[in-house]
């Protein structure tokens, strides 16, 4: 199956990837960036964008990864080989060190996928769809550049700040690029749960995520970026690991993740 053509979702910034998973490129005078990085299918995909910019893999200086999951982090392994530094938070840093099968031990999540399954059934084509992909089998990838905290990364181009958000995994973390307007939630809060059928604003279902009650606290955190120190909004485009764009507050957005809640 052929994968969709990237698509540009703001002024320089592609969103990639395909109906189960989104990672995104970014274009800035510094360099180029990746927030997280797909899966291994992906390549090609990737390739294509950059060519049509006239750039290569070499020329992309950093990948911000959001957490370590496999979905998110499949091209991790060819991009550090072309030359790019990796960035995750320290409390999963070894997930991606170990690779994508170490994932349940190092943040096991809170239920099984049967229930799930046996509630909606055509839920399986999504692990299915990863396993296919070579989301399970990527290499691990050591020496990592890591965080513990709320940090502007200033060696990144755009220098954005990593913002945690313990829950979906220990070391779950969003980007704020805020002279952009633009803050990428990675899973932990999407706008699309293949596993609850549910559209909109949502904390992930909890057969994928470690701590679904850390989850719906970190939004907390999420709200305190919504508006500057002029009470002009900081955030104008929110971009999930899943689902669509959202547009607008970022304060609508974790009240429907909320009222929502963990399912």
């Amino acid at each position: 199956m052929s994968r969709p053509a990237s698509t540009q979702v703001a002024p320089g910034v592609h969103r990639l990837g395909d109906h189960v998973v989104n990672f995104y490129l970014i274009e800035d005078p510094d360099g180029l960036v990746l927030v997280d990085a797909g899966t291994p299918t992906h390549l090609e995909q990737l390739r294509k964008l950059l060519g049509g910019l006239d750039r290569s893999l070499g020329d992309v200086r950093a990948v911000l990864l959001t957490h370590g999951h496999a979905d998110h982090t499949g091209l991790a392994h060819a991009l550090r080989e072309a030359g790019a530094e990796l960035w995750i938070h320290e409390r999963d840093a070894a997930i991606l060190r170990d690779g994508p099968r170490s994932a349940n031990r190092h943040a096991k999540p809170e239920r099984s996928m049967v229930p799930y399954l046996l509630r909606r059934p055509s839920a399986l084509a999504i692990p299915l769809r990863l396993a296919r992909d070579g989301a399970f089998t990527a290499p691990g990838v050591p020496g990592a550049r890591t965080f513990d905290a709320d940090q502007v990364l200033k060696d990144v181009p755009g220098t954005p700040q990593a913002v945690t958000l313990p829950g979906h995994t220990p070391g779950s973390t969003a980007y704020l690029f805020a002279g952009r307007g633009l803050l990428f939630t990675g899973d932990a809060l999407v706008t699309a749960d293949g596993f609850t059928d549910h559209t909109g604003p949502t904390i992930v279902s909890r057969c994928f995520t470690h701590d679904s009650r850390a989850a719906l606290d970190a939004l907390d955190r999420l709200d305190g970026l919504a508006a500057g120190p002029a009470a002009e909004p900081t955030v104008h485009l929110l971009l999930p690991g899943h689902g669509e764009p959202f547009a607008g507050d970022v304060r609508t957005a974790t009240r429907q993740a909320r009222q929502f809640g963990a399912h």
